[in-house]
Order: structure tokens, then sequence, then C-alpha cells
């Protein structure tokens, strides 16, 4: 299947264009703000092909795609008039938690390759001066350095753009604010962290604001606010000017004042108390940590964290980074315990292609989505090993020293070294070890998966419904013909929306003159009848309205025939319509959606050849 046609299937099954206020991808998950999460099919979109899983957390909808979801996003944005997080203004409201956690994670989504990129790029300089190969006096080396650190520096910067973006402001402005509190007159005010220098004689603590987090989130927050309050007390033509330099005169100074210390304080705080919990417990906190974060990256929710990772790691490293470490190493371990022990060829590809990305970039949704939640007994494995290696982060006080992906190539990212390669390794080795000895699937469901394998490797074709409606078993239409299946297999739709279109791409193989009825053969040879309304045959085509002629060429969607569902009922016939497979005897079988209700478009009818 093409990108293109992954993503159109992907738009209609989360209720189609009209039903997404925005959407926003990060490594491997599209993200969804659908207006009606009702709309959504969840049940067919985790069916569809390509689809790892679909998470319903932190407000948003999101659809898990691995590694080639840049792809999907640029073919959804070409085929649908979606927004960016910033476009939205009819999204509905979650929690307040969620809502935080959407905004950092929509804040972070746009950096993480530069923060990844950056951090492998230091880490691949440690290697080099640790062998000799390069001098860390040299150059090349303060040229590389350069491009490692910049990210991280100027930090501030990028996320008063991304934040801003986010939450509706002008992106620059609030670049300009991160930017302020790098500018070089502000920063020569600082000769040692704690200093005091004055605005009108307002006392300003002085901090080094390069790599941090929390202040510039906290004024950009505020920013935001006060841009609204001054659109709207500000004439029109004054805004242009006026708004950013207002919002500048009074953002900077409450940030040097204010926001910035506050922001400070609490990210010391927040590091104050893990350092407490680390030294009275290591071992348990590592635990803690290393087995948590799988189920954070399961439900989207690990970017929370990022915040306090790089605020830690401004400050000397980060042991939460260490401890986490683990669990993608455990994970990259079931990943190579299932190639080793699965016969099936299908999923020895499958957790192959799962396993390089998780060693060489530390990318383990695949794992996560097409593996342990497939497997769900395996979830313990990995929370086994990875609090294991986790434990033993943080029993020796091992600290990640830049930001990266945890992976075998961000070793060197990660100190002391060696033992933090015992700890990874251990959960690596475990988690691969449990699976080899206690196997991955339950006896239970293996028959069952043997079938499914067996009936994916069957042709199907699907036909989506030609109308809107209530579904119906056959039997209850008021015809015995339709009722009894002589005519073939198939399902009756009691319609709400007087429209009908084409179920597949093909020819009008039939088109009663009347209008009520129409026979469409598809180029994979279903003959697939719609019979709209019972004896309506007696309306001689009064209330229908046909829009293509026998013989003609249709596409899954054209619209076939418009028709009156109340002329209909008021003259005295039923509207439910039957769809009909008529040639049934083609097919080893028929399989019906499940669904109560259907629109046009969804999946109604399964074919197996």
């Amino acid at each position: 299947m093409s990108y293109n046609d992954f993503a159109k299937n992907i738009v209609d099954l989360v209720g189609g264009e009209k039903n997404i206020s925005n959407v926003v991808h990060c490594a491997t998950r599209l993200r969804f703000k659908l207006k009606d999460k009702g709309k959504a099919d969840k049940p067919a979109l985790q069916d569809l092909d390509g689809v790892l899983s679909v998470v319903e957390s932190g407000g948003q909808f999101q659809v898990v795609v691995g590694s080639h979801v840049g792809e999907v996003f640029k073919e959804i944005t070409k085929i649908a008039n979606v927004g960016s997080a910033a476009d939205s203004t009819d999204e509905p409201k979650g929690s307040i938690g969620s809502r935080i956690f959407e905004i950092i994670s929509r804040s972070f989504s746009p950096l993480i390759g530069a923060l990844a990129g950056a951090g492998m790029l230091k880490a691949v300089l440690t290697i080099l001066t640790m062998t000799g190969l390069l001098s860390a006096e040299s150059g090349t080396y303060f040229i590389l350095s350069a491009a490692g650190n910049a990210v991280f520096y100027f930090l501030p910067v990028f996320l008063g753009i991304t934040l801003a973006t986010k939450l509706g402001a002008n992106p620059y402005v609030g670049g300009t604010i991160g930017a302020a509190l790098l500018e070089p007159n502000f920063t020569g005010l600082l000769k040692e962290t704690g200093d005091v220098s004055n605005f009108f004689g307002i006392p300003v603590v002085l901090f080094d604001y390069s790599s941090s987090v929390f202040p510039i989130f906290i004024a950009v927050s505020i920013y935001a606010v006060l841009e609204k309050y001054l659109k709207k007390t500000i004439h029109k033509d004054l805004q242009m000017f006026l708004v950013p330099m207002l919002s500048l005169a009074i953002i900077v100074p409450l940030t040097v004042i204010a926001f910035g210390p506050f922001g400070v304080y609490v990210g010391n705080a927040i590091g104050a108390g893990i350092d407490f919990l680390s030294t009275k417990s290591g071992i348990l906190t590592g635990a803690v940590v290393g087995a948590g974060w799988t189920f954070l990256t399961l439900f989207g929710l690990h970017w929370g964290l990022v915040p306090i990772l790089l605020d830690q790691l401004a400050h000397g490293g980060s042991p939460i980074f260490a401890m986490l470490a683990a669990a993608p190493l455990a994970q990259a371990g079931l990943a190579l315990g299932v190639l080793i022990r699965a016969k099936d060829k299908s999923l020895k590809t499958l957790s192959g292609s799962t396993l390089i990305p998780a060693l060489l970039s530390g990318v383990t949704e695949p794992i996560l989505y097409g593996l342990m939640m497939r497997y769900k007994r395996t979830i313990l494995y990995v929370l086994i090993s990875a609090a294991v290696g986790g434990a033993i982060n943080g029993m020796f006080g091992t600290k990640a020293i830049v930001y990266v992906f945890p992976s075998v190539l961000s070793i060197p990212a990660f100190a002391p070294m060696g033992i933090h390669i015992i700890a990874i390794g251990i959960a690596f080795v475990g988690a691969m070890v449990l699976t080899l000895l206690f196997g991955y699937d339950d006896k239970k469901k293996k028959a069952a998966e043997e079938n499914k394998i067996e009936a994916s490797q069957m042709k199907k074709e699907s036909i989506v419904s030609p109308l809107t409606g209530v579904i119906k078993p056959l039997s209850e239409v008021d015809d015995q013909v339709f009722a009894s299946e002589a005519m073939g297999k198939g399902i009756a739709i009691e319609p709400t929306v007087g429209q009908a279109i084409s179920p597949v791409n093909g020819i009008v193989s039939t088109i009663f003159p009347t209008g009520h009825a129409i026979g469409v053969t598809s180029d994979d040879g279903a003959e697939v009848l719609i019979h709209i309304g019972i004896n309506t045959v007696q309306l001689e085509g009064k209330y229908y309205s046909p829009v293509v002629k026998q013989g003609e060429r249709v596409n899954q969607g054209d619209v076939l025939v418009n028709f009156d569902i109340e002329k209909i009922k008021e003259a005295g016939y039923p509207v439910i319509t039957p769809i009909i497979i008529t040639n049934t005897n083609r097919y080893v079988d028929v399989i019906e959606t499940g669904a109560e209700t259907v629109r046009a478009k969804d999946s109604l009818l399964t074919l197996v050849i």
C-alpha cells in the first residue's frame, strides 16, 4: 500500500477531514486532536495494515505507525486540509493534566530530532577524544562541539518558538524572549550564580539560563495570555509593532525578576528531590523508573518528562535518564528473543525489523505495539529486566551527560560508562533469556494465531458501505427472496441519509430504469446489488435520482443515486436496503461488520476467496 492510500485510510477512519482539529507527529506517532472521538473507528484502525496500535492519551488520539511516520504525515497534509496544533480553536478541552502534557509534548516534538542528533554527535566526540583519534584542543573538535552544543545552549530560544506556536502566540516574539535571556549584555551582568542587579530599583537575582527549560515555559505561557489581551485592547492598525513591543517590554523584565528565578528554583527542587530519592535508595528509585518508562511510552506520556531530563542535564547530568535507559534495551532484548524463538517467517521479519532501530537509534515503539501488545505476557519480561538494569544504574549513581535516545550507539553519553554497559547489558540479556525460556505467546492463543496467519494468506476483498444508517440482518428484511439469502449473502441497512455511493471500484453493471436498484461489479469480480427499499419498483422512479448510467465506470465513494427517504416512507414503502453479493458462490465466506450503525465508506463486508 502506498503512503498516499495509507494516509487516506487513516483520515477516513478517524472520522474524516472535518473531524480533525489538528494533527502533528513525533518519532513514531500521528497525534490527532479530534472534534468527536466517537466518530473514529478505533477497531478498524487497529486492523489496518501498517498501523501498530491506537492509543488515546493526553487528550490525543494517537495512531502509531512506526519510523515512516514523517512520510505518512506529509501525505495526510496533502489530502486533508488540517491544521497544526496552533490552528485549532474548536477542539475539545481535556483535563488540566492532559492539556499540560499535550503542551509539553507538542513543544518538544519538533526539537526531538535536533536534540537526539546533537546528543549523538557529542557522544561520538567523546569516543574520538577518549581513543585519542581527536584532540580536545583542535579546531575540528571546537567546531563539532559547537554543532553539538548549540541546540542545548540556545534551548530557551527554540522552546520559546515551539511553545508560542502551540499556544497560538507569535512564535518569533516567543523566541525573542528566550534569546533575551542569553543576550551578551544581560549575561555580562552575571559573574557568579546568585549575583544581584536591579531593574528600576527592583532587585534582579541573576542566573545562567542557557539550556534551561522551566523559566521559558513560564514566561511564554504568560506571554501568550498577555498577547491575547493586548490584541483585544489595541487598535488593529497599531498591533503589528505595539503588541510585540509591549510584550517584550513587560515579559522580559518579569522573567528575569520573577519567572526565571522561580523556574530555576522549581528545576532545582525537582532535581534535589530525585537526588534525595537516589541517595536514600538508588536501587528502588532505579527499579521504579526503569520499569515505569515502558508504561509511560505505551501511553505516549514519556515526553512529559523531557523538561526534567533536560534541566538535570544542564546541571551536571541526569540520573533519571540513566535509570530509564534500561527499558529500551530490555525491549530490544525481547525482540531478539522472539526473533530466535519464532518459527513463523512473518513474525521473524517483524521482530528483526524492530530490533535494528531499537539497538541503533533507541526507537522502540514498533516493539511495544508490534510485539509486546500482541504477546502481553512479554510485558512482564521487559518490566523485570528493565527494573534490574535501572536499579544497577541507580545504585551506582550513573548519569546521562547529554540528551540521546538510549541505544547501543549512545553508550558514551553515560558515566560511568562501564556500569552503564553492565546495567543495559543485563536488561537486554535478561529480557531475551526470559523470552527464550518461557516463550512469548499463550498456548491458548497459539491455535488462534495460526488460524489468523492462515486466514491472512487468503485473498480478501473489502466492500464499503454504500449508505449511512443502521445495520440490520437480512433476516429482518420483509421480503423472503432477500431474507432467505436466495439472491446471495449480504446485509441490510436502514438508511438515514438519502444518498447511495459505490461500495467498490468497478463498473455499473445494472441500473433499473426506476433507479431503486443498482448493481456494481468490482474490479476483483464481486457483484454487489444495492436494492433501496422494498417493493419500491412500484414507485416507478419517483423520489429516485440516479447519477450514473449502466456501463459507466465508478470509483469507490462515487455517488450512484440520490433518493428522498421521507417521501418514500410517506408513500407507504419501507426504505430498508439489502446489500447483496449476488455471486456469493464464488467466495469461501462473506463476513459482515459487527457494528450497529454505519457511515458511507465504512467497512461493511469482507469477501474471502
